[in-house]
């Protein structure tokens, strides 16, 4: 059994991504990690403790977008983007992540 309390209601599917990124809540900016995104939403790694319903302005980079907190807990939250990532915005996202990997392990 999934311990996502929304893995069963999500439209789109997920892509797990390795993204730094900022929040921005209520004025005050903190770095976040994108570890998962999709058309919908995203799951963020972040030192801040954010209860749900916190609306959050999201800054990947490439994407900027306003999210409002789902879940949290252990360091991690997930968001509802307040409107969907289109297929070249998340294709960005993911392509930028793998070219950070590569960058950090080159092949041998």
């Amino acid at each position: 059994m999934s311990s996502d309390p929304f893995a069963d209601r999500r439209a789109a599917p997920r892509v797990t991504v390795a993204l730094p990124g900022f929040m921005t809540v209520a004025g005050r900016r903190s770095s976040v990690q994108l570890l998962d995104v999709s058309a919908g939403g995203a799951k963020l790694a972040t030192a801040e403790a954010l209860a749900a319903g916190t609306v959050v302005d999201l800054d990947c980079g490439t994407v900027r977008r306003q999210a409002t907190v789902r879940w949290g807990g252990g360091g991690t939250v997930g968001v509802s983007f307040d409107r969907d990532l289109d297929a070249r915005e998340t294709a960005a996202l993911v392509e930028r992540s793998t070219a950070l990997a590569a960058r950090m392990h080159p092949a041998g």
